[in-house]
C-alpha cells in the first residue's frame, strides 16, 4: 500500500529539517570562528569571516603538540574499546548460558554500578589509582576506562546474546567444537551489530572525555589527551578562542570520521536483526 504525500508529511519534513538545523547551529560557530582572528571573534562570533585565517591551525598545531596528542588519545580510545569488547562480551556470555545465583548477582552489580555518579567517586579512584601506580600512566587510564564502561558494555551485551539461539551452540558442541571456539567462532561474529554500537559509543566517550584524563594523567605534557592539548589555550585571565576553535576542529574531525564510517554497519546490524529468526 503506497504512502500518500500529504500537507501532514510535508509539514513533519519542515519541522525535522528545522531541528536538524538547530542541532547543526554550534558546528557553524565552531568552524566559522576557528578560521577568524581573535579580535573578529570578539567583535561579531555569528558573522561569516572576513579573511580566512588559517594560520590558527598551524599554530594550535604547534602549540598543542597534535602528533603526541593525537597518538596518546588514539591508544587510549583503541586498547581501552578492544578490552572493552573482549571482556564484557565473554563475561556476558557466560552469565546468558550459566545463570547461577553468583552469575545473576554479579550481573546486578554490574547494573547497579552504572547509576553511580563519576563525581562521588573520583576522590577515591584517584586514591587507589595512585596505591596500584596507575597515576600518569596511559595503561593505568585504560584500566580505568575498562573498570568504568564494563558496567553498561555487558548490560548491552547481555541483551544482545539472548536472542541468539542455543541450538546454534549446542549444534556446535556436538561438532567437538571447544566452549573457547564455540564463542569466538560462532557467538562473537553474530555480536557484530551490538559490537560496532558499541565501539562507537565508547570511542565518542573515551575520545572526547576529559575529566578522568586530567585526573589520572596529570599534567605531564608528554601524556595529554587531545582534550586535555586543547585546555591549554585556556588560561585564568586569558582565553585564546581563535587556536582553542582550530584545535577543536582538529580534535573532532577523526572521531568524526570514526563515527561516519561505522554508521554503515549499525545500520546494516539493525536491519539483519529486524529479520533476525
Amino acid at each position: 500500500m503506497e504512502t500518500k504525500y500529504n500537507g501532514k508529511t510535508l509539514g513533519l519534513e519542515i519541522v525535522a529539517i528545522l531541528a536538524g538545523l538547530v542541532f547543526l547551529v554550534p558546528f557553524y560557530f565552531l568552524l566559522a570562528n576557528s578560521v577568524k582572528k581573535f579580535s573578529e571573534i570578539l567583535l561579531d562570533s555569528a558573522a561569516l569571516p572576513k579573511a580566512f585565517t588559517w594560520s590558527n591551525y598551524t599554530r594550535a598545531w604547534k602549540i598543542m603538540d597534535f602528533p603526541q596528542a593525537f597518538t596518546n588519545s588514539l591508544l587510549i580510545t583503541v586498547f581501552s574499546i578492544i578490552g572493552l569488547v573482549i571482556i564484557s562480551s565473554m563475561a556476558a556470555h557466560r552469565m546468558i548460558r550459566r545463570p547461577t545465583k553468583f552469575n545473576t548477582l554479579l550481573f546486578t552489580s554490574f547494573v547497579a554500578a552504572m547509576v553511580i555518579p563519576f563525581q562521588s567517586i573520583m576522590i577515591p579512584l584517584v586514591q587507589v589509582a595512585k596505591n596500584f601506580g596507575l597515576i600518569s600512566s596511559i595503561w593505568g587510564l585504560v584500566i580505568c576506562y575498562l573498570g568504568f564502561g564494563v558496567s553498561l558494555t555487558v548490560f548491552l551485551y547481555h541483551g544482545f546474546i539472548k536472542s541468539i539461539p542455543l541450538e546454534i551452540e549446542e549444534a556446535a558442541v556436538v561438532d567437538g567444537c571447544t566452549p573457547y571456539g564455540v564463542f569466538w567462532k560462532i557467538v562473537f561474529p553474530l555480536l557484530k551489530p551490538m559490537t560496532v554500537t558499541i565501539m562507537v559509543l565508547n570511542a565518542l566517550w573515551i575520545w572526547n572525555d576529559f575529566l578522568l584524563p586530567s585526573l589520572i594523567l596529570g599534567q605531564d605534557p608528554d601524556l595529554r589527551t587531545i582534550p586535555l592539548s586543547t585546555y591549554s589555550f585556556f588560561g585564568q585571565y586569558t582565553k585564546q578562542w581563535d587556536l582553542a576553535l582550530a584545535a577543536l576542529c582538529m580534535g573532532i574531525l577523526p572521531i568524526v570520521i570514526f563515527f561516519l564510517a561505522m554508521q554503515k554497519h549499525i545500520i546494516e546490524g539493525i536491519t539483519a536483526g529486524s529479520v533476525k529468526g
